[in-house]
């Protein structure tokens, strides 16, 4: 019993059993477990230089062991690529696999065994490679001592100690690989450990509300201390802070959780009235957090309070689509309402918009003769004046400078409605404005563009829209609806306006010529030059396209030059035919405010060869007003050349007539837009009979503009009118035709 239990007692590795070799503390384990004795060490030094003569034979296997395995070999091959010496390397870890047996009991080498672990696990080896090379020294030892000289009595045993040992330092290699991962890993520990501590004193200091719920538990498991300073005990899940939101935005917070659950990062702006302050805006955003089958197992919440940006926002809001002197929408938000209303009519068939564009006339001279500061609360008086005859369904903007914009969006007839609230702004800017105890009388102009007859997108319809505002203007008239025979639209001024100047140069324009006939006796009495572009690409171009580009490009003054010279010696070749046929030429009124007008006419006059009596200008009675004293200098001075004046489309401009006895006036030409009818309208007929009996009783002689058929002769005749011009007499034509024309029908005239 005692020898038993002194056995047992040695079994442990601390104790002193005589039997057991003394090797260090790392591998005192091991030679327990193994029972690695001295017996076994003798039998092995026995026969140590055979076994160490044969293991020079396992180089070549061990080479072709680490080269055949391509994930080995590509370590190898990367070592080698920084520098390394591949040989060198592997005869030293070969030297380590073949020291169990050259120094089997050497201490130091088993510590450096744990280290080549460790230095496997830094350059990526798996220990899995090093347990292949282990069984194949083990093959290769255990084949070779069946050709071995060796005792009988001893094989078994030699063949068990090298199994022991390999056994051993196999063990020893991976003690290695363990403890550098353990290690690692213990390094990486503390990293996350401290960089969870910084993440936790951020959070920590943060303003934000931040929580984390566990969605299946319905718990709120982490919040930060502004969190926990706001709510004291157990947080309510999901949001602890729901009670405390708006109603309005309850459900959205809802909705928002929601979608968290569902996977996806998801963000809302509410209002809060949080620790009994009053409401704010603030941003919940949710993040969730998924487990391997794509459940949200967690969502992380934050609150941030954003009432400060969302002040801001509104701020910048209402910059970006307000005008800051008058307060109504900008030229952008109006764009939108106006996209809006465009949107909507075109669900609906037979819808119309109504755009109107209004300008306040003479708002420069206000504003530089009193001051930018007179001129802002001009314009912020007529802001509020528009604003309070316009209905809530419509949409009233202030476009830049003195221009605004009113959109109409009638139940019924677009052009009643539109008549309606031009009447009730022209009425009420009849009323002055009141400015330091004095009054000022402003006026204003506005056009007319209607969807779906003038445009149908924003663009088109406020540009159709300014284009009659502006052709209002020139004519003298409170406002126009838009034309497309006399506005020019803005894709032709583009267009134009890269061509017009180069059309005098190539000769491209030319002059066709409709006749004035005596109604009494069909003679010829005159004929009014029109103005043609033979344009390249698109053909004959009217007149109505072609002035108010001009005027705009500052050429109308070079193409007034042309249209005079060429008409006067059109007449000069008409005399030498025996034709004594006085020419009209309209003059616009930019050409007529032009200083250098009576030079330009005396120029022509000279240039043609021909006297003033041949020549009789056109002009309307809207440019003779914008400055009466003016015009009354330029028509003098005309009236002393020969030269004849005669008022384009009368009746449809100013009501007071002063100005015709101030001024040296021939010709009334009435507008055709009364002759139309004339024939079936007893309204026309006596406006037709005022203009013709007003003339006469002037010395004016009066011409019928516009006479298509022969009733409007016939009536025109009745009434005493002395010249008629229009389709019914002839078309206006061409130098070539015109003369045919004389020919064929005044032979005796």
């Amino acid at each position: 019993m005692t020898e038993k239990k002194k056995d047992r007692q040695g079994d442990h590795p601390d104790s002193p059993n005589p039997d057991l070799p003394k090797y260090s503390p790392e591998s005192k384990e091991y030679n327990y477990v193994l029972q690695l004795t001295n017996v076994d060490l003798d039998t092995l030094e026995k026969y140590r230089e055979q076994l160490v003569h044969e293991a020079r034979g396992f180089a070549e296997i061990y080479y072709n062991y680490l080269f055949d395995n391509p994930d080995i070999a590509a370590l190898l091959y990367a070592y080698e690529r920084e520098g390394g010496d591949t040989g060198q390397l592997i005869r030293l870890q070969l030297n380590y696999l073949l020291g169990c047996i050259t120094t089997p009991a050497d201490p130091q080498r088993e510590n450096e065994l744990v280290n080549v672990g460790r230095y496997h696990v830094d350059r990526n080896v798996r220990p899995v490679w090093v347990v292949g090379a282990y069984r194949l020294f083990i093959d290769f030892l255990c084949g070779r001592l069946r050709v071995l000289d060796i005792a009988l009595a001893d094989r078994g045993r030699l063949e068990s100690v090298l199994l022991k040992m390999l056994l051993r330092d196999l063990g020893l290699t991976m003690e290695g690989f363990w403890r550098e991962s353990v290690s690692e890993l213990e390094n990486e520990i503390r990293h996350l450990c401290a960089e969870q501590s910084k993440a936790e004193d951020l959070l920590a200091g943060l303003p934000h509300y931040m929580w984390t719920v566990d969605v299946k538990a319905s718990r709120v498991i982490y919040a930060n201390n502004p969190m926990q300073g706001l709510y004291q005990g157990e947080l309510e899940a999901p949001f602890p802070c729901l009670a405390e939101t708006s109603e309005e935005d309850r459900q959205l917070m809802l909705n928002t959780w929601q979608g968290a659950v569902n996977g996806n990062s998801c963000h809302a702006e509410v209002r809060m009235s949080l620790t009994g302050y009053e409401q704010h805006w603030y941003r919940i955003s949710l993040y969730p957090n998924t487990n391997r089958s794509g459940r949200t197992v967690l969502v992380h919440c934050m609150l941030e309070d954003i009432d400060r940006q969302m002040s801001e926002r509104r701020q910048l809001e209402m910059l970006a689509t307000t005008d800051a002197l008058t307060h109504l929408p900008n030229r952008a938000l109006w764009s939108d309402h106006l996209n809006m209303a465009l949107a909507g009519s075109r669900r609906v068939p037979g819808s119309q918009i109504v755009v109107i564009s209004l300008d306040i006339n003479h708002f420069r001279m206000y504003n530089d003769t009193l001051g930018r500061d007179v001129g802002d609360l001009l314009l912020r008086e007529v802001a509020e004046r528009l604003d309070s005859l316009v209905r809530e369904s419509d949409s009233l903007a202030r476009l830049g400078g003195d221009q605004f914009g009113i959109l109409l969006q009638p139940a019924s007839n677009a052009r009643t409605a539109t008549e309606r609230v031009i009447t009730k702004i022209m009425d009420s800017f009849d009323m002055p404005f009141a400015y330091q105890g004095r009054q000022m009388c402003i006026g204003v102009t506005m056009g007319v563009a209607l969807f779906p007859d003038d445009g149908t997108n924003e663009v088109t319809l406020l540009s159709n829209a300014e284009s009659a505002m502006h052709r209002a203007k020139r004519n003298g008239l409170p406002y126009q609806y838009f034309d497309p025979v006399n506005d020019v639209n803005p894709i032709d001024k583009l267009r134009y306006s890269g061509q017009m100047r180069s059309a005098l140069d190539n000769n491209e324009f030319e002059l066709h010529y409709q006749p004035q006939v005596d109604i009494s006796t069909s003679c010829i009495t005159g004929a009014e030059a029109l103005l043609r572009w033979e344009h390249p690409s698109e053909g004959i171009v009217m007149p109505q396209r072609i002035i108010p580009v001009a005027e705009q490009l500052g050429m109308i003054t070079h193409i007034t030059d042309w249209v005079l010279v060429t008409a006067l010696r059109q007449c000069r070749q008409w005399s030498f035919e025996k034709w004594e046929i006085p020419v009209s030429v309209n003059v616009s009124a930019r050409s007529f405010q032009s200083p250098r007008l009576i030079e330009k006419i005396e120029w022509a006059l000279q240039e043609a060869g021909v006297s003033g009596d041949c020549l009789e200008i056109e002009i309307t009675e809207a440019t003779l007003m914008q400055d009466l004293d003016r015009a009354t200098e330029v028509l003098n001075r005309l009236n002393e050349h020969g030269v004849t004046i005669a008022i384009d489309d009368f009746g449809t401009g100013y009501s007071s007539l002063s100005y015709l006895k101030r001024l040296p006036i021939h010709t009334l030409k009435i507008d055709q837009s009364f002759i139309m009818d004339v024939a079936f309208d007893r309204q026309d007929v006596a406006i037709v009979r005022s203009i013709i009996d007003l003339g006469h009783n002037l010395g004016c002689k009066v011409v019928a503009e516009g006479v298509e058929n022969s009733m409007a002769w016939n009536v025109l005749n009745k009434l005493g009118c002395d010249a008629a011009q229009g389709f019914h007499i002839s078309k206006p034509l061409a130098e070539n035709s015109f003369s045919s024309w004389l020919s064929e029908n005044n032979p005796f005239c």
